[in-house]
């Protein structure tokens, strides 16, 4: 018996070790620590849709400059790559044997005056004379023919000498535009040939244009109501930049479908007052909507990408994320439209499933997100407008 009693009194020792090595485990182990994630309730603005076009930009006014006349450059007045106007001389040829066909047909243009006023004279007097029955009327008919020939043969003399001092006028040969001139194509002591030559070549730089091509779906949903007079808002992008810094409006639509490739040709104008845009350059251009309508905005690095399919990590009860499809729309910088599956309210992990998955319990970090300097519709005054890519 005394056995027994000695065994029951071990194992009652035993248990009472047991239970408070437990209970000294228990108190010891710290609590446990969730992972702090950044989240942010989801932004809700009135947005536009995009639309993007690349192009390249034209000059409104290009001049092959050629000559009117032939001849030998004797000058060249301007220098190469400079901003020239109207009306400014750029080449000078070699004027001498204009000036002696001007001055020949100065002489012959006073030599048949003389000889008018000499058939004046006889005409008027072949009148007097008709009428005392002096002379016959076949006479005076034939000195009436006579200043009708003198007549014709003064203003035949007045028209080649008009085309001449034209061609004496064009020795000098000016601009026809404002713009920027390109190098000089032929040098001083050549020959040139009229109207084949190209001596250089001149681009207005004043504004600038940019052609491109909506798809007919598009302009229909779109843009359906906008014409030319409507001066729809465009922003420009040159390549290598990240901004849309350039404002510009529709000037031109075209009065029929391209139905070889079911496009509609559009304009848009830029000015150029600081000489920024050069004709030729590749540029891409922003047109938006008309429509306005609110929708949810959140961070585009907050979206994953799970196979098809687009999802975010929302924040559900007791800081569980959970996994919610989404279908994205238009990118607003390094914002994004959400055009389903998310609503005002919902707060989502903004830094996306880079770190955390779906049933992941989580320490919240509440932030804003930020919207500064980025667009989403277009303003009244487009000039306030910059676009972020």
């Amino acid at each position: 018996m005394n056995k027994h009693l000695v065994a029951t009194a071990l194992s009652v020792a035993l248990i009472t070790l047991t239970g408070c090595a437990e209970e000294s485990t228990a108190q010891s182990a710290p609590a446990q620590q969730y992972q702090a994630i950044d989240v942010a309730q989801v932004l809700v603005k009135p947005v536009q849709s995009w639309h993007t076009y690349t192009t390249r930009l034209e000059s409104p006014q290009k001049v092959a400059l050629m000559p009117r006349v032939s001849g030998i450059i004797e000058q060249i007045e301007f220098k190469e790559g400079d901003a020239v106007k109207q009306g400014d001389v750029l080449f000078r040829l070699d004027d001498r044997s204009f000036r002696a066909t001007v001055a020949s047909l100065q002489a012959q243009v006073k030599s048949a005056q003389a000889a008018l006023e000499q058939a004046k004279s006889e005409a008027s007097r072949a009148v007097r004379l008709t009428e005392r029955k002096a002379i016959s009327t076949e006479q005076a008919q034939a000195r009436t023919s006579t200043l009708r020939q003198r007549e014709a043969q003064l203003a035949a003399l007045k028209a080649q000498l008009k085309a001449a001092e034209l061609d004496l006028e064009f020795t000098s040969v000016v601009s026809p535009i404002d713009g920027i001139i390109s190098r000089a194509n032929i040098t001083k002591g050549n020959n040139i040939l009229a109207g084949q030559s190209v001596l250089t070549s001149i681009v207005s730089n004043d504004k600038m244009y940019a052609y491109f091509d909506v798809d007919e779906r598009t302009w229909n949903n779109a843009f359906d109501d906008v014409t030319a007079s409507s001066k729809q808002p465009v922003v420009m992008q040159k390549v290598g930049q990240s901004d849309f810094n350039y404002n510009g409006h529709i000037n031109f639509i075209d009065n029929q479908i391209n139905a070889s490739t079911g496009t509609l040709r559009v304009r848009a104008v830029f000015e150029d007052r600081s000489n920024e845009l050069r004709s030729g350059s590749f540029a891409r251009i922003k047109l938006a909507a008309n429509a306005i309508r609110e929708t949810v905005i959140i961070p585009d690095r907050a979206i994953g990408t799970d196979l098809k399919n687009r999802f975010v990590l929302t924040v559900g009860e007791n800081n569980v994320l959970q996994y919610k499809l989404v279908t994205v729309g238009e990118r607003y910088g390094a914002l994004r439209a959400i055009t389903s599956g998310l609503e005002q309210g919902d707060v989502i992990a903004v830094n996306g499933p880079a770190r955390v998955g779906p049933g992941m319990p989580i320490s919240p970090n509440k932030v804003t997100i930020n919207t500064q300097g980025v667009a989403f519709t277009l303003t009244a005054n487009p000039a306030d407008l910059v676009a972020k890519q």
